[in-house]
């Protein structure tokens, strides 16, 4: 059986893509979250706080990386970046879907070729 798609609407696709993006945002939210706290269980943040100490060596004021790298700024830097990515990628999304229907109406759209086994 040959189908051919030769319209996406633009509004179900800009559903679809914020759906997906979402899931996408709230996954790399709770991964950034898993990565930093495997990190600070390994002792990483204190060893870059100990070399940073003996390379500095000034007593008066004292390196933390936490003030750089704590679990707050860290968490609240991949929120804000999953935002931006439900933003865009549901406007790139959106985009993409007039786009193909714009060449589709030039070209005649993607022909699919579906089999029953």
């Amino acid at each position: 059986m040959k189908l051919t798609v030769s319209r996406i609407d633009p509004w179900s696709a800009m559903k679809m893509s914020f759906l997906v993006s979402v899931a996408l945002g709230i996954a790399g939210v709770v991964m950034v979250a898993v990565l930093w706290m495997i990190l600070s269980g390994m002792g990483v943040f204190s060893d870059i706080n100990r070399v940073v100490g003996q390379v500095i060596q000034d007593s008066n004021t004292p390196f933390d990386i936490m003030d750089y790298v704590g679990f707050g700024r860290v968490l609240s830097l991949s929120i804000v970046i999953g935002v931006i990515d439900v933003i865009l990628l549901t406007a790139l999304s959106t985009l993409g879907a007039f786009l193909y229907n714009i060449c589709s109406a030039l070209v005649g759209g993607l022909q699919l070729t579906l089999t029953d086994d």
